[in-house]
């Protein structure tokens, strides 16, 4: 790896981290009591944080398209769930363009598919993009049909919008200028991507024509189907239940998007500011899984490990789980070796804690999975 790369990558890392805690104060705050005008100035905090976060992860995919491809991360995902989202992402922001935003979902709603949840919003993002860039006022209609089949779960998506025949014969700069003009650069990056996307998912488009002057631009593409009971079991709020956690980080925003994205499962937590007072606290035995930074003063994640599994008995084997932002494949191995059940990478993602969570808790009294 070149050194702008390993800049790149860094920076990247840092950027995410750093707003993944913005994102999780935000979300402490607006769990106090506020005045009105307070919330709405958490949630436009929030939402500033989530526009930063979502502009940099598509300027690193349009950076890594030709070199690497776009990366696909496949997790169950309930397709009702995730046109309810993409409805929520829009709503607010389409209001305000003054277009309205219908969406439907036609199949069973508790259909769930293996596919990249990000790359799946990206998708709809573009084409939803694109037909209210080109609308001054009236409505855009997103739909979702589901069908299972032998081959997986047959998705098309269909989004309704204004007839206009020249937007597809304008050159490509042009019509990102126009996208952007309007919904700014996040948007417009995204129109690029979808059609990626889609076509790594080995999905087609089409252009339907209506009897209106409006237009549907289809795409259709299939994924693996889920059992409904696999789904079950990797649900947030069956994941970790009774587990209590200990996360151990010197960096207290970092400690506190542990904390958030622990809560989320239902979990409960503490917290140590460095390896050595994560020994102390661990000999008691009240945690049913660690959380562990590695690089931390007095005493790092590492050796705080080796130290935990020295004291021997229940509490030498406490499952623990490595936070960092250096898990390549070498460090990874280093730190299993060390004692460690597994690795999670800085910024955390919510579905890989998840993963993790539930894989270290999977034979111990705390998972949920056994409760």
């Amino acid at each position: 790896m070149s050194l702008p790369e390993f800049i790149f990558d860094r920076l990247r890392a840092d950027i995410r981290q750093q707003m993944d805690g913005v994102l999780a104060l935000s979300g402490q705050l607006s769990r106090h009591r506020l005045t009105p005008d307070a919330e709405v100035c958490v949630q436009s905090i929030a939402d500033a944080a989530l526009g930063v976060r979502r502009l940099f992860e598509a300027a690193s995919d349009l950076r890594n398209l030709e070199s690497d491809g776009l990366k696909q991360s496949p997790q169950p995902i309930r397709l009702r769930e995730l046109l309810d989202e993409v409805h929520e992402r829009w709503q607010r922001r389409a209001r305000a363009l003054n277009v309205t935003l219908l969406v439907s979902f036609d199949g069973d709603p508790e259909t769930t598919a293996m596919g990249d949840h990000q790359r799946l919003l990206q998708l709809f993002d573009g084409y939803i993009g694109q037909a209210i860039s080109a609308l001054p006022r009236g409505a855009v209609e997103a739909s979702l049909t589901t069908a299972m089949e032998p081959d997986g779960v047959h998705i098309i998506g269909r989004i309704r919008g204004p007839r206009d025949p020249n937007w597809y014969a304008l050159p490509l700069e042009e019509r990102f200028r126009l996208i952007e003009a309007r919904l700014g650069l996040e948007l417009a990056v995204g129109a690029l991507l979808a059609r990626r996307i889609l076509s790594d998912l080995g999905g087609e488009q089409r252009l339907e024509g209506n009897a209106d002057a409006s237009d549907t631009a289809a795409f259709e593409f299939v994924l693996p189907s889920v059992i409904e009971a696999d789904r079950r079991s990797t649900a947030p709020e069956t994941a970790a239940r009774a587990a209590h956690i200990l996360v151990v980080d010197d960096n207290a925003t970092n400690r506190m998007v542990a904390q958030s994205l622990v809560e989320m499962f239902d979990c409960t937590s503490e917290t140590a500011e460095d390896g050595e007072e994560a020994v102390e606290v661990a000999r008691n035995g009240r945690f049913d899984l660690i959380l562990m930074d590695i690089k931390m003063p007095r005493m790092d994640g590492v050796a705080a490990t080796r130290a935990i599994r020295a004291l021997g008995g229940r509490v030498g084997a406490t499952p623990i789980i490595a936070l960092t932002a250096n898990a390549d494949p070498d460090d990874a191995a280093g730190y299993l070796a060390a004692g460690m059940n597994d690795v999670v990478e800085k910024p955390m993602k919510p579905e890989q804690l998840l993963q993790a969570l539930q894989r270290a808790l999977e034979n111990t009294e705390g998972s949920v999975a056994a409760a």
